[in-house]
Order: C-alpha cells, then structure tokens, then sequence
C-alpha cells in the first residue's frame, strides 16, 4: 500500500484560518448573548451557564491563541497545545449530546446552534486531525480533561437546588439522585471518552505539516 506525502502549507496561513474561525464563533456567541438581552434575559450567569456556550468560547480562545503564535512565528507551548486538545474533547461531547441525545432543544436560531453545535466542533476535529502540529499527548497527561466539568456540574448542581436554574433538563433536582447520579457519571465518561480519542489522535501521522514561512 503506497502512502500520500503529507501537504505542506504555510505556518502562518494555519494561523490566520485558526484565528479567523475564533473570531466568527466570539461573534456568534455575542450575537447569541444580544438576543438574550433583546428579549430581557441578560443575566450572564444563565447564558454562559450552557456548557455550549462556555466550551465554544474557550475552545474559541485557545484556537485564537495558537493560531496568533503561529502568525507571529512564536512556538506553541506544551501547556497551549495540551489546552487544545482538552477543548477538542469538550467539544466532541457537545456535539454528540446535542446531535444524538437532545437535537433541537436549544433556544438560539437555528444557524447557530448549528454552528456551535455542529461546524465548530467538525472543524476543530478535523484541525486535530489532519494538521501536524499537535505534539504526541502523554496519557498521564489525561486527567486535564476533568477539573472543568467537574466544577461546571457542581456549580449547576448547586444552582439546581437554590435558584432553580439548570442549562439542561436532566440535571434538574426533581428528578431525583439516581437520575442525576446516572447522568453526571455519564458526562464524565463521555468527557474521557472524547478525550481518549483526542489523545489517540495526537499518535496518527498528520496529512497537513506546517511548513516555515522560509521553505
């Protein structure tokens, strides 16, 4: 079996489309958050408190801060690199929830819910994919992926039983510890899941290299 040589493209044009995608899904999201206060609904707390919503816009910062220091030529921290990979699994979950467990129960426009559910997560996949610099993910590194939604989920949880607000019917109190039990577990599992698959990524060879501005 012959195998395809890698197609080089330049550093800093892997750097503008990351930055350019950040900035349409910071927009989307402003966007969102201005119907909201449209219809009177501004409190923050609520609009940020979708794991959507939250996971778009750091994903969107860590995709923008990569691809900035593409552009400006600078290397990519092992930190940076690791927090890429960690919003590449969150966003995975996103779209595998919403897609296959709940479609259609967002309150934004059709078209974004679309794009923050679907076209984002597919195109920060994809650039985990096929672009080869990603550096080889150490496994013991895998815990990474859990203190975020732990917090996030306490924080729900807590809010579920004193204001009553929860982004997500599941996690509402009334029904019950067994029901909350059996979903937060299966968050968490879906959250090492989706990260298993990043980090199994991180070993395959890369169809696209960066290649220097000089080459």
């Amino acid at each position: 079996m012959t195998h395809r040589p890698p197609l080089h493209v330049g550093v800093r044009s892997i750097g503008a489309m990351r930055v350019g995608i950040a900035a349409v899904v910071v927009l989307v999201l402003t966007y969102a958050y201005a119907l909201r206060i449209g219809v009177g609904d501004s409190n923050p707390f609520d609009f940020f408190g979708y794991f959507t919503n939250q996971t778009s816009l750091l994903a969107a910062i860590v995709l923008g801060a990569v691809g900035a220091r593409l552009i400006t030529g600078r290397p990519v921290s092992s930190w940076l690199a690791t927090a890429r990979a960690v919003v590449t699994a969150y966003l995975i979950v996103v779209a595998v929830v919403y897609n296959v467990l709940v479609p259609g129960t967002g309150s934004a426009p059709a078209w974004v819910s679309s794009l923050l559910h679907g076209v984002f997560p597919v195109l920060v996949l994809l650039d985990w994919i096929l672009v080869g610099d990603r550096p080889r993910l150490p496994w013991r590194m895998l815990w990474t992926l859990l203190p975020y939604p732990a917090v996030w989920l306490t924080v729900v949880l807590i809010r579920g039983v004193t204001d009553g607000w929860v982004p997500y019917g599941f996690l509402l109190p009334e029904r019950g510890l067994p029901s909350l039990a059996a979903h937060v577990a299966g968050l968490i599992a879906a959250t090492i899941g989706a990260g298993a698959v990043v980090w199994a990524i991180s070993r395959i060879r890369p169809r696209v290299v960066p290649a220097s501005p000089h080459r």
